[in-house]
Parts: C-alpha cells; sequence; structure tokens
C-alpha cells in the first residue's frame, strides 16, 4: 500500500488567532484534504456561525427564526451560536458599515466589547466596499489591540492601509481577491511585503450552489495544491470560504427552508473537498448537518 501514497513538497502554514487562552489554529497539514492517509492533519476544519452588528432585514423568516430576539444584540446572537449551536467561533459581518452615517468609533468599540466577552477568537468581516471597509477595520483593529481578531477582507484597494493597522495592533488578515489564482498570488506577494505570512487567510471569494460553485471549487483547488504539492510559498497560506451569505441569497434558498439548509450544507462541504480550513455559514442546522458528514468522511 505505501507505494501508492504521495509524498508531497510542500504544506499550509498555520496561523493561530485570539488572545492568550482563547486562540484557535488553522491550516498545518501536508497534505491534500481529508487525505489522512497520505500526510497529517493537524487541525480539522472550522465552522463559524456568522451575526450582524444590525438585524439582518434581508434574511428570509425561516433562516431568522433560528435566533429569534437575539438578533438585535450581537453579543446575545454570538452566545446563542457558540453555546446553544456549539459553533467552533463567530464571524461579525458588519452590516452598518457601508451606511455614511454610521459612527465608526462608536461600531469599533462596539466590536471590542464582543471580542472581550468571547471565550473564542473573533472573525470581523466588512461590506465589501473598500473605503467603507478600510475605514471601519483601521477603527477596530485600533480598539481590540491585543485580541489578535482575524480582520477582513483586504483587497488590492486598501490592503496597505489595512494591513499596516492590523500589523501594529497584532491581528490577522482575509487577504480577498476575485476568483483569480494569479491575482490571488500577486496581492499575497504585495502584502507580504511588510506583513508577515503566518498572520494571513486567503478568500478566493466563494459562490453557492447553483451559481458558480464550480469556479470557487476550481480555484481554491489549485491553490491548495500548488502550496502542497509544489511547495510554493507565497500560496501556503489557509483558506477561508464565507459561504453562508453566498447561499441564503439564492431564490432556491429563500423560497423553502429544507431547501436552504441543503443549499448551504451542500456548499460548505464542497469547498471543504477543494481545501477551505474554515467556513463561515449562516444556519445552525446546515452547520450540524456538514459536521455529520465530515464526521462520516473522517
Amino acid at each position: 500500500m505505501k507505494e501508492f501514497l504521495e509524498a508531497y513538497k510542500g504544506n499550509i502554514l498555520e496561523v493561530t488567532f485570539g488572545k492568550e487562552g482563547k486562540t484557535l489554529t488553522l491550516g498545518g497539514e501536508n497534505t491534500l484534504p481529508f487525505h489522512s492517509f497520505e500526510g497529517n492533519l493537524p487541525h480539522p476544519p472550522l465552522i463559524a456561525l456568522e451575526i450582524w452588528d444590525i438585524p439582518p432585514q434581508t434574511w428570509p423568516e425561516h433562516l431568522r427564526a433560528c435566533f429569534g430576539d437575539v438578533v438585535s444584540s450581537p453579543v446575545a446572537w454570538a452566545k446563542k451560536c457558540l453555546e446553544v449551536y456549539r459553533a467552533d467561533l463567530v464571524c461579525l459581518y458588519l452590516a452598518s458599515a457601508g451606511r455614511e452615517e454610521v459612527d465608526m468609533a462608536a461600531l469599533a468599540s462596539r466590536v471590542k466589547e464582543l471580542s472581550d466577552t468571547l471565550p473564542v477568537p473573533l472573525i470581523v468581516y466588512g461590506v465589501g466596499e473598500k473605503d467603507a471597509d478600510a475605514r471601519a477595520l483601521k477603527e477596530i483593529a485600533r480598539a481590540c489591540a491585543g485580541n489578535a481578531v482575524l480582520l477582513g477582507p483586504v483587497v488590492k484597494e486598501n490592503y496597505e492601509e489595512v494591513g499596516r493597522a492590523a500589523l501594529e495592533y497584532g491581528h490577522r488578515l482575509i487577504v480577498q481577491s476575485p476568483l483569480d489564482i494569479n491575482l490571488a498570488k500577486e496581492l499575497n506577494i504585495k502584502l507580504s511585503k511588510f506583513f508577515p505570512r503566518e498572520r494571513m487567510v486567503i478568500d478566493p471569494l466563494s459562490s453557492a450552489l447553483g451559481y458558480g460553485m464550480e469556479y470557487s471549487f476550481s480555484v481554491m483547488e489549485r491553490i491548495k495544491q500548488v502550496a502542497v504539492l509544489y511547495g510554493d510559498d507565497t500560496m501556503k497560506m489557509p483558506m477561508i470560504a464565507n459561504v453562508g451569505r453566498e447561499c441564503w441569497k439564492t431564490k432556491e434558498a429563500r423560497g423553502n427552508a429544507q431547501q436552504g439548509l441543503l443549499w448551504e450544507a451542500i456548499t460548505t462541504l464542497t469547498l471543504f473537498l477543494a481545501g477551505a480550513n474554515l467556513a463561515v455559514m449562516s444556519s445552525p442546522d446546515s452547520m450540524q448537518l456538514v459536521r455529520r458528514m465530515i464526521t462520516q468522511m473522517s
């Protein structure tokens, strides 16, 4: 049997985030996803449940019903995700950051309160608007100094200003590029000129089932392969799949609760098979289904 096993040249860097006493680690593998028979997979894939800094008015009612009234309080919402649904961690979506009237200092203070309260590390995702995200993430980096928050996304238009703030205050970064391995590599190289690679997580963008998931799979798979099979140092960071929002804005997921659960679960499991080390999901029921499937596979 041994003669059929592969020995690969590369490995994925370990990225540890969270302050002392409540850290989690991504990556560290020297083989392909779930190939424990060929190498080491020291850290299993993690799943974060997404919470919003304001109530999610765009969610379908069958998704909002999983959380009830706690959606009006990020702290209570996070507590339910961790204590009731047993998520590995939570991801705060800064839905309010794109509003012109938002007070960024006050927003950062609320994020710090949440980060300080949690027994696990915090992920913070901006709204995907480069200028608004840069303002919000820089304020949050200062406010949460020492908490080693996983902040993102940083893109080619704002990586330098957000990256230097994250470097100064001890955070980790989610480095995002639009579904192109060459653009991902280019941004990683630029950022790593002043920011440590062992504090970077790649977000190659995630698409939902039926809406380009195959392309997301292909890009993630290629990133993982060039890192592990060929030892490309510029691509050795763990990957994150931000799945929830992509799935729950589809008409299929919004129109039917059971279909939505399966839509998100299938997308997540598929991107774990492509090489994601961390997934952000919205539905706790979908999360539990993915966990059962991973357990059976393992």
